[in-house]
């Protein structure tokens, strides 16, 4: 290698090496909980700048096809060529190495080279930084197709002479065409030359390849009569200064005293006349469908190269008019761009409402006078319907809280029932059970014994029904204790319940506090049932409007509006807190939890509120 090999893999190697530690590891959401990669790697390779308009198109539009035709999703990289130093054997080496270092250990499923320099470089280094990864390009030197293992591509046929057809139809007298182009683009300025000899000698051609800014410049300015300028592309000028391609175009039209033509769409609105223009657009919706085929698992060689059109003949209308072109000499199917609205065009919708105004008045004000009237005799109908609706909602509600009642109500005569009779009459069995036990000898011994067991077992599982059918320490106790008492009972190893309060009155309306804790069971029932999680906190918080109420759990999380629609668990939870003037706000998605969040207002007179907050404080 010699010394400038030496200094360009020096210097890339030195930035390699601050982003190795983040290139090596993969970014979260490539790997499953055993490591195993579930996301596609694709790398794209671009032979222009980061700022250029074809990479902003590419890495906007190549991760939305790729999403959307996979389905495990897609890991996203691009890096870019320098077209002018390209030539240069030691910028190759030290790019290769830059590569090599910042995806060491990262295997990629799919590399796209967006061009003739990309794909030349993929194709030479693929097998030692890439060994096996199939390869989807671009190439838009239509007269040969590239054959490179394991790979596939889209062919586009630039029609550069195209937009000097254009041209030519656009401006008969066309005598002289100034060609620019900057250092490095030996390849597009070889296709020009190749494309533009059908115009010869009939047509002069100067190629402006390389030039300094400054000559440039002043070439263009004093341009002879019945010239046209034909822009390629300018990225590195003749003195070694770098520029943005379509900010140097924007230079060229405002120095040039001639129209400027160009292959490119992104060269539109720059200040150009037009061209058979590139669609950068399509390019990339094509090569994007190419990739989406290889990464579903088609062999590359299989798939044939796809030849597509990408060109449209496209003039800016403004240009027109500066440079005095007729649009009447635009080619049909040419697509004029920018066209500014005629007279006609902008007033032509005042101009038919005046018409109808000075013609029609009298027929309009009749109109009117019956539209007032119809309006009056709607807005009484609406007015009926609102108080009718509002008056089937209140009865909606009111029915709804009876309901709650009437199965609260129901919910106690049970409990009290299986407290004071079942629980009893089991409480003497036991007793009898355990009389018996004293007496009996041998086999009849143990299976009194069991018996004796399985009777304790019922007596609390009674007792346990009984408590959730209606708890009757909440009336005794309180709403915190009672929610204490419900967190020690559900909380399991795998599954951690928290409860925390603040600023909670000491008393509180009976119907109030059981809707919260109502509230509460139910949603501790369900994250226990369906959430997967492993956590969920209660916090339940006092202020001036009343109680706050949050339940957050972290497990799979639901989609609301679906299980809004089948959920009778969410709806009795709405229903029981407008029973009480509250409101219910439910916050999920799937794979990121659940967040439940009821509000109610508490109707204590103020001095006994802030008696039961500094009582729960100190508590």
């Amino acid at each position: 290698m010699n010394k400038g090999a030496n200094i360009w893999s020096f210097l890339v190697s030195a930035l390699a090496a601050c982003v190795t530690a983040f290139a090596q590891a993969p970014p979260a959401g490539d790997l499953d909980p055993v490591g195993i990669q579930k996301q596609k790697q694709v790398l794209v390779v671009y032979s222009t700048r980061r700022d250029a308009q074809i990479v902003a198109i590419g890495d906007r539009e190549l991760p939305r096809i790729l999403e959307k035709g996979l389905t495990e999703g897609v890991d996203y990289y691009s890096e870019f060529i320098d077209e002018g130093r390209f030539s240069q054997p030691e910028y190759q080496i030290a790019f290769r190495d830059f590569l090599d270092l910042k995806y060491s250990g990262r295997h990629f499923d799919l590399l796209i080279a967006m061009g003739e320099k990309p794909l030349e470089f993929v194709a030479t280094h693929r097998d030692e930084l890439f060994a096996g990864t199939p390869l989807v390009y671009f190439s838009d030197l239509g007269d040969r197709v590239p054959n490179y293992p394991n790979s596939t591509g889209v062919i586009a046929h630039s029609n550069l002479a195209g937009s000097v057809t254009l041209a030519t139809a656009l401006q008969p007298d066309t005598k002289s065409i100034f060609v620019v182009v900057g250092v490095g683009a030996d390849a597009l300025l070889e296709s020009t030359r190749r494309q533009l000899r059908v115009f010869e000698p009939r047509i002069a051609i100067t190629y402006l390849a390389g030039l300094p800014t400054a000559d440039l410049d002043a070439r263009l300015a004093k341009l002879p009569a019945h010239s046209i300028v034909y822009y390629l592309v300018v990225d590195r000028d003749g003195a070694g200064e770098s520029f943005h391609p379509l900010e140097y175009l924007s230079r060229v039209t405002a120095v040039a005293n001639a129209p400027v033509y160009s292959w490119v769409d992104s060269a539109m609105d720059r200040g150009i006349v037009g061209g058979s223009l590139k669609d950068q657009v399509a390019q990339t919706e094509a090569v994007g469908q190419l990739a989406v085929r290889v990464l579903r698992a088609q062999t590359a060689d299989n798939i044939p190269p796809v030849t597509s059109d990408l060109n449209v003949m496209q003039v800016d209308s403004r240009q027109l008019r500066r440079w005095g072109i007729s649009e009447s000499r635009v080619p049909p199917g040419t697509v004029i761009r920018f066209r500014e609205p005629t007279m006609w065009d902008r007033y032509a919708s005042f101009i038919i409402v005046a018409a109808i105004v000075v013609f029609a008045q009298s027929a309009l004000i009749g109109g009117l006078l019956i539209q007032h009237t119809r309006r009056r005799q709607a807005e009484a109908q609406v007015l009926k319907n609102q108080v009718d609706l509002q008056r089937s909602y209140d009865r909606i509600r009111d029915l709804g809280a009876r309901l709650l009642n009437a199965q609260e109500s129901e919910r106690s005569r049970v409990a009290r029932d299986l407290h004071d009779d079942i629980s009893q009459q089991m409480a003497l069995l036991e007793i009898d059970l355990e009389q018996l036990a004293g007496v009996v000898e041998g086999d009849a011994q143990d299976l009194t014994a069991e018996t004796l067991h399985r009777a304790q077992e019922i007596g609390r599982s009674v007792h346990d029904l009984s408590h959730r059918l209606h708890p009757a320490k909440l009336r005794l106790i309180g709403l915190v204790a009672a929610l204490q008492g419900l967190r020690r009972e559900l909380s399991q190893p795998a599954f951690e319940i928290t409860f925390t309060h603040k600023n909670v009155p000491a008393a509180l309306p009976e119907e109030l506090a059981l809707c919260l804790f109502r509230i509460v069971q139910e949603a501790l029932h369900n994250a226990i049932k369906y959430s997967r999680g492993r956590k969920v906190s209660v916090d339940l918080e006092g202020g001036p409007a009343g109680l706050t109420l949050t339940i957050v759990d972290d497990g799979v999380g639901f989609d609301v509006n679906a299980t809004w629609r089948k959920g009778l668990g969410l709806i009795s939870m709405r229903e029981r807190l407008e029973a009480v003037g509250g409101s219910l706000e439910i916050h999920s998605k799937p794979g990121a939890g659940t967040r439940l969040t009821a509000a109610v207002p508490v109707p204590l007179d103020p001095d006994i509120a802030a008696t039961g907050y500094r009582r729960a404080e100190s508590a």
